[in-house]
């Protein structure tokens, strides 16, 4: 189980002066507003072209660092995506807030866990996996943030396996957070009831001699 790091990413991205509901004309022209904020540093409104912003988001996640080139400013601003909001209906990308970091604090951040390979007690088996974590919480400086975590599913050689948090490994200087007990994936087997048939003769008796057989819900007839 193995953490990957992205290389470096770059997004631009200028001030913005469109604020309140006329920001939907940035939109109409394909662009998206943004805001940056971050501990002990005011928040600025920026404005980022929406394609290449869709690009970002693709690739970094929310756990991945991106250096942020505003416009008039030399030197590039770290940030984290820390949100963004989709129309309901069309999933248009709105807004997006990025936090920028400081890089000799330590932060925490939800790191992605990705499944690698395949589980012989599926494939040989015939288990069944389910999986009841999909991230995990980390503390670190925000250099060593992993994009993800792999989680290597070739271990899994047993029904009623299982592993947990405890058994993900991380790079030095990364502390995960998350309770160490919590189940990532587990196989199952595949419990099949098996229904038995009611022979015909005995699931409709035959009514005895000078007996009167009623129907559920209808009257004897007379």
């Amino acid at each position: 189980m193995v953490c990957e790091k992205m290389e470096k990413i770059e997004l631009k991205a200028a001030t913005r002066d469109t604020l309140g509901k006329k920001v939907r004309f940035l939109r109409r022209e394909g662009v998206t507003p943004a805001n940056i904020y971050g501990h002990n540093i005011e928040s600025i409104a920026l404005q980022i072209e929406t394609t290449l912003l869709k690009k970002t988001i693709a690739t970094a996640g929310t756990s991945s660092l991106i250096a942020l080139k505003i416009d008039g400013e030399k030197s590039p601003r770290m940030v984290l995506i820390r949100g963004f909001q989709r129309h309901p209906l069309r999933g248009d990308l709105l807004h997006t807030d990025f936090y920028q970091v400081k890089m000799a604090e330590k932060i925490k951040v939800e790191v992605p866990l990705s499944l690698v390979g395949e589980a012989p007690a599926v494939t040989e088996l015939d288990g069944i996996m389910l999986q009841d974590l999909s991230s995990v919480e980390v503390e670190c400086l925000p250099a060593d943030i992993p994009h993800e975590i792999e989680v290597a599913l070739s271990g899994l050689v047993k029904i009623d396996q299982a592993l947990h948090v405890a058994d993900l490994t991380v790079g030095k200087g990364v502390t995960i957070l998350t309770d160490p007990e919590k189940v990532i994936v587990i196989i199952t087997s595949r419990r099949v009831e098996a229904v038995e048939e009611v022979p015909e003769a005995a699931a409709a008796p035959e009514a005895a001699e000078g007996e009167v057989a009623e129907a559920a819900g209808q009257p004897p007839s007379d």
